[in-house]
């Protein structure tokens, strides 16, 4: 049985919707994740997903999309 779970980071570099837009749908692509949430003003995305997802598999879909995780 897995349990549903949340991950968020920040994410810099938005600067309007289409970043957002970018952003979620990136991330939306990593296997098990459920849902997307993009704060524009705050940078924060939170991930749901049903099982952890490791921040450097998060990383890599947020610099595809063409952004950076904070440190």
């Amino acid at each position: 049985m897995s349990t549903a779970t949340s991950t968020t980071v920040t994410v810099t570099g938005m600067t309007c919707g289409h970043c957002v837009a970018s952003v979620r749908e990136e991330v939306g692509k990593i296997d098990g994740v459920t849902s997307v949430d993009v704060d524009l003003a705050s940078g924060l995305v939170t991930v749901g997903s049903a099982a952890p997802i490791e921040r450097g598999v998060i990383a890599g879909a947020v610099d595809e999309a063409g952004y950076k995780l904070a440190d």
